[in-house]
């Protein structure tokens, strides 16, 4: 047996208890992929994410959550960076790091008041169509087909992860939802792996453009993200491609979610035009809340 530090921060947020929590385990070079999943599955939060030295890169970070691996995670990525930054063990501003969606790029902005902002960028935006049913889809969320909106497509999105996103008419909906997670599987024919993912544009915040819960796959063990970096992102590019004016070669949006759950945060997407796709980056800030021990 041997004893790991788990040093807990909530990300997308600046208030302790809010936003999204990680566990960040920062001395993860001795362990082994058996050791990791054990200390996710401890620590209990929708991702735990393990630093550890790269190759080919300047970091590499693995992202597991109760049940599995993931190939990223958008609020553990700024968990780790802002743990590492704060803690004196990242000298850069700028960096690249090695994950399971590719070699991705980091960018480090402290403003006047010591406050920390990283900005990810992330994998190339993919969509699939989803030719499920729409009613048992709603149904699995707790809403009625009637509270999906029907001018806008239900797709899986990627910049990383799939996840199916589901438009939905009215912000009061998302205090209904009751998601069970387990019908996922059978109703996500094309992807059964994927988290789904219902937005709306009506928000709480008059600053933001688009409020959203997330909805976790059985397989990860949890069953709802607070704050969800990668499917944020996502957004964006949805919003690029299905919202935007056609003039606009950029597009700069605030996303809000967790409320329904005591946990809102934020996060900042910017889509950039790139020949016939676009650039995605997602930008937060997280906080730490507190640190324990676990045995391995």
């Amino acid at each position: 047996m041997k004893m790991v530090r788990v040093f807990h921060y909530d990300a997308f947020s600046s208030k302790p208890n809010k936003g999204n929590p990680a566990g960040v385990v920062l001395d993860a070079d001795g362990l082994t992929e058996k050791e990791m999943q054990g200390i996710a599955l401890k620590v209990g939060f929708n991702e735990t994410s393990f630093p550890m030295k790269s190759d080919i890169a300047d970091l590499r970070i693995r992202y597991f959550t109760p049940g599995h691996e993931m190939n990223l995670c958008g609020h553990a990525t700024m968990a780790t960076i802002h743990a590492l930054k704060t803690r004196g063990l990242l000298d850069k501003d700028e960096l690249m790091i090695e994950t399971g969606a590719g070699i991705l790029p980091i960018k480090i902005h402290t403003t006047a008041d010591q406050g920390i902002y990283i900005t990810m960028k992330q994998a190339a935006p993919q969509f699939e169509a989803f030719s499920g049913d729409k009613g048992s889809l709603a149904s699995s969320l707790g809403l009625e087909i009637e509270d999906l909106e029907n001018e806008l497509p239900i797709v899986y999105g990627s910049t990383g992860l799939w996840t199916l996103l589901v438009p939905v008419k009215e912000l009061h909906s998302f205090k209904r939802m009751k998601a069970n997670n387990k019908l996922f599987p059978q109703l996500l024919k094309e992807m059964p792996r994927a988290s789904v993912h219902p937005f709306c544009l009506e928000t709480y915040d008059k600053d933001a453009d688009m409020h959203a819960r997330h909805f976790s796959s059985p397989f990860s063990g949890t069953l709802e993200d607070p704050v969800t970096g990668t499917a944020s992102g996502v957004m964006g590019a949805y919003y690029a491609n299905y919202l935007k004016d056609d003039l606009e070669d950029e597009v700069h949006l605030l996303i809000e979610q967790g409320h329904e759950i005591g946990k809102d945060g934020r996060v900042r997407v910017t889509a950039t035009q790139n020949h016939d796709n676009y650039d995605i980056e997602i930008t937060g800030n997280a906080v730490y809340v507190k640190e324990f021990q676990m045995e391995v």
